[in-house]
């Protein structure tokens, strides 16, 4: 089957949009990646996005015209990555995270896509799956993370524990045991373990005006000190201490939060380089921190994908946390760094169509596993 995937993170970079090939089930799930691209959201919609993030208050009919800004998007990305191949047979669309709380005692968690699943099967005529995180959340689950499972379809060793940190805007980890020892993939683990690159992110574009969006291979933190008193006193906030599940996003790791770690390091005098070079830090630890914290054992390898994978500085400052474990990225084993996520939400959608589940409930929370998605039909057009 030809499946689209989309998806656009936190780091709300643009759409991620790759068109496959997909065929078998689980431990035989075989994927061709026929395209992959990247659409950049028109600058207006991306700040339109960034501000519904940061909690600016909107009227409903706004709501709607962003939802649907946002599928439109969507449905463009979608076009354009099977320009010149036959047309794909489904999509299945994460759409943009715009709020995510996970769940709290009797109290269901809540997390917001916009990029409506239907408008996207109107505007191309293919049918849709979207809304991926609703039923596990109705489990009682988190709604994240939810690629483990196919990290352990695509990503699994037969020998090898290997840990699978997607740094994105918000980093997060699927633990995978050798999959001699886990045929089923019950025995996945996973959680979200902090901020990625959302802070790095909001830090370069603060320090440079708004001329640069991101650290270019870490070159610019490299050039800074670490401020380890920083690092210190960020690490101690209770989400890195809290047991997983657990998932979390801007909300917590956001704008708010930057403004603290900017108020702490302007009172200290800290340069702009030292500052980024802080953040790496923080967010190499945070990753270190909770493998030692929370993960049976050592992973035999570490890999990496999502926009950190392209950071030099901070692929450095991991290996320097994690010893002597290699750490490499998804690409050397056949998965391409940009698309991993992309291709995770084409295949929860083909799963979607066979009925298999999606979600890991050790991982999320989830009272039971459960096939992800609602479907939209489609007349092609």
């Amino acid at each position: 089957m030809r499946v689209i995937g989309l998806i656009s993170g936190t780091s709300v970079d643009g759409i991620d949009a790759v068109l496959v090939e997909l065929q078998g089930r689980e431990l035989d799930l075989r994927v061709q990646v026929l395209n992959f691209c990247t659409v950049p959201y028109p600058p207006e919609l991306r700040q339109q996005i960034l501000a519904v993030c940061a909690a600016e208050p909107l009227t409903m009919a706004a709501w709607s015209e962003l939802d649907d800004a946002i599928a439109t998007a969507f449905a463009t990305a979608a076009l354009t990555v099977q320009t010149g191949y036959p047309p794909a047979q489904l999509i299945g669309s994460h759409g943009q995270t715009v709020f995510h709380r996970p769940p709290t005692g009797d109290r269901l968690g809540h997390s917001v896509q916009l990029g409506r699943g239907e408008l996207i099967a109107h505007r191309t005529g293919i049918p849709t799956v979207s809304n991926f995180r609703a039923q596990d959340i109705a489990l009682g689950g988190q709604g994240a993370p939810l690629v483990p499972r196919v990290d352990w379809c695509l990503l699994g060793h037969p020998q090898e524990y290997r840990c699978i940190q997607n740094i994105g805007g918000i980093g997060n980890v699927a633990y995978l045991l050798p999959q001699q020892q886990d045929q089923s993939g019950n025995h996945v683990l996973g959680w979200d373990t902090g901020p990625g690159n959302v802070l790095l992110d909001l830090a370069v574009s603060y320090f440079s005006a708004g001329q640069q969006r991101y650290d270019a291979d870490g070159h610019w933190a490299r050039q800074g000190h670490v401020c380890e008193a920083l690092v210190v006193q960020w690490l101690s906030h209770p989400f890195f201490s809290a047991p997983p599940p657990k998932s979390t996003g801007r909300e917590l790791f956001g704008w708010l939060f930057w403004q603290q770690c900017l108020e702490q390091a302007t009172a200290l005098g800290l340069k702009p380089a030292d500052v980024l070079a802080t953040l790496t830090e923080f967010t190499a630890r945070s990753i270190a921190q909770s493998y030692e914290r929370f993960l049976p054992r050592r992973p035999d390898r570490v890999l990496l994908c999502g926009g950190g994978a392209h950071n030099g500085f901070l692929q450095e400052r991991l290996r320097l946390h994690l010893g002597e474990i290699p750490v490499e990225t998804t690409a050397v084993v056949g998965v391409p760094v940009d698309a991993k996520e992309a291709i995770a939400f084409a295949v929860l959608a083909y799963w979607q169509q066979l009925g298999i589940p999606g979600n890991v409930p050790q991982v999320t929370g989830a009272h039971h596993a459960v096939p992800l998605g609602q479907y939209w039909q489609s007349v092609r057009v």
